[in-house]
């Protein structure tokens, strides 16, 4: 049994309109007022109706997040160790079927690339690989996790399913954290963007408790937001981190918010998130799930992440580069989308001290500094 079994099923032909339709201002107020939210009310949440409180709920949101992570924002930088990959997903450019030349990084310039990214201050790193067992087999990534463990103290995976054993073995090589994101929880939606060994919906779905099972200790999940009706996707996504929460009480849980950005090959979303929808999620998120990490990356604008700090975000991307080999060689290989906010560590750091939060860059500091956070 996992999720689907004992959840998304669960919701085969509820009636996600009408309820959103039938959701009134004063159900809003009712929901704000409540200290523990279920899941109706996290789609009151969600509803048109909540538009007319995003203020109320971003004061709730920040009084949540103060209470549960202090002024602390954990900042990462993702490393693409190769652009090979077998799937041919619409929306994305290392799609196998965009004709580009294909990169993949030797173990010496895996060192080269973490000494570049280190050279920065940053000490948590989630590496990144397209989805081809060929090119990035896990005893490849297995290597590079112990090339990068003598320069981070968090190394984090965002690379294809694994298997449980498989995860377990690079937990043991020193990986402690996963990002997976489902792209789509909507199985038809999903079906229609993937081709390739990723169409396999509930072998990805099951893929981060099959990840807690091995012992991993952080585990972040999401929907690729533009793909789907965002209103279902956000609740999935919600109710997914919730039931991961639940179960392995031990795991630090998180969210994601990945909006699509232009990649090659020009896909457009059909359904896109403007800022104030975007708002709406983050927001909803933080008050149905208090103690869950929210983590907002390169994506966004800078105007727009500074904007949205004080709503439940808790990690930021810094100093970003979607290129294999992109921190040594910046004018290399084609990045797998467009990142949006280009500032360097240094003015991600700037911009968090000059707003009264603390950037933290390293794992050993996380419990530490949110201690004295929340004691103060």
């Amino acid at each position: 049994m996992g999720f689907y079994e004992e959840v998304y099923h669960r919701y085969n032909g509820f009636d996600f309109a009408a309820f959103l339709a039938g959701r009134t201002p004063d159900d809003v107020r009712q929901v704000l007022a409540k200290e523990h939210l279920q899941p109706a009310d996290y789609l009151t949440l969600l509803s048109p109706a909540a538009t007319g409180f995003l203020e109320e709920m971003a004061q709730k949101a920040h009084s949540l997040t103060l209470k549960n992570f202090g002024r602390v924002i954990f900042l990462f930088t993702p490393l693409y160790l190769s652009d090979f990959c077998v799937n041919r997903c619409a929306y994305c450019s290392f799609n196998a079927g965009n004709k580009f030349a294909r990169t993949k990084l030797t173990l010496e310039q895996v060192e080269e690339e973490a000494r570049a990214i280190a050279a920065r201050g940053m000490r948590d790193i989630l590496i990144l690989t397209g989805e081809s067992r060929q090119h990035s087999p896990v005893a490849y990534i297995k290597d590079c996790v112990s090339i990068l463990k003598k320069y981070f103290s968090s190394v984090c995976i965002e690379v294809y399913p694994l298997e449980k054993e498989e995860y377990r073995e690079l937990v043991a090589a020193g990986v402690d954290g996963l990002t997976m994101f489902q792209e789509v929880y909507d199985p038809q939606v999903y079906a229609r963007y993937h081709r390739g060994p990723k169409s396999n919906y509930p072998y990805r779905l099951d893929a981060p408790e099959r990840s807690c099972c091995a012992g991993i200790r952080t585990v972040g999940v999401g929907a690729l937001l533009g793909l789907a009706d965002w209103r279902r996707e956000a609740f999935f996504t919600g109710l997914h981190a919730a039931y991961l929460q639940h179960k392995f009480w031990e795991v630090q849980i998180s969210i994601s918010l990945p909006r699509l950005r232009p990649s090659i090959g020009g896909f457009q979303p059909e359904h896109p998130v403007d800022d104030k929808s975007f708002v709406q999620i983050l927001l909803a998120h933080r008050l149905f799930l208090p103690r869950a990490g929210i983590t907002i990356s390169t994506r966004e604008s800078p105007a727009f992440r500074d904007n949205i700090l004080p709503l439940g975000v808790t990690k930021m991307s810094a100093g970003s580069s979607t290129r294999v080999g992109g921190y040594a060689h910046p004018d290399g290989a084609a990045p797998q989308f467009e990142i949006s906010d280009p500032r360097s560590v240094a003015e991600i750091r700037q911009l968090l001290l000059k707003k009264g939060y603390q950037p933290v860059f390293e794992d050993w500091q996380q419990w530490d500094s949110l201690e004295k956070q929340l004691c103060s």
